[in-house]
């Protein structure tokens, strides 16, 4: 039985469907969301203003973790006056869209609320999964969306020649 979508899903499936609604339509999501007429006929800027704002009334939320893991960081600086490197456990925000290309087929994954991905309509614990799921071999899921580098081989030390 698959899992049911969190609501970041839904928001994300509206944002979808943006592009397929009549004109009547955008208009009154534009009305509802920010209480005005449209300020433009111009359809590409209401949809991607209407996107922003359907994000920005889910995801403003606040995350504990997030929340936590920055004060963190901030501990950090303080008190050394260096950052550390990304934590190990990075979530991105919920909300944030992963893109990948592999072998021509352009992939995407929504980081959730809590802390999933959704992928092909289903929700993963990690982007290792998905990133097993498109490949069929294991891969860093991190790695794979690009959200970490991939670790450069130390160079050999040269003798000294002439």
């Amino acid at each position: 039985m698959n899992a049911q979508p969190s609501m970041p899903t839904s928001v994300i499936a509206q944002i979808a469907k943006l592009p397929d609604l009549p004109m009547p339509e955008i208009k009154a999501i534009w009305q509802r969301l920010f209480g005005v007429d449209t300020p433009t006929p111009n359809r590409q800027f209401l949809e991607r203003r209407i996107a922003y704002r359907l994000q920005e009334v889910e995801f403003r939320k606040d995350n504990r973790a997030l929340l936590e893991r920055n004060q963190r960081r901030i501990n950090v600086l303080v008190d050394t006056g260096k950052l550390k490197k990304r934590d190990r456990d990075y979530q991105p925000v919920p909300g944030t869209v992963l893109t990948r290309e592999y072998q021509r087929v352009e992939y995407r994954v929504v980081a959730t609320a809590n802390g999933q991905y959704e992928f092909d309509g289903r929700l993963f614990p990690s982007l290792s999964m998905i990133a097993r799921e498109i490949t069929g071999t294991r891969w860093s899921g991190p790695l794979f969306f690009g959200l970490k580098a991939q670790a450069k081989p130390k160079a050999k030390k040269q003798g000294a020649q002439r």
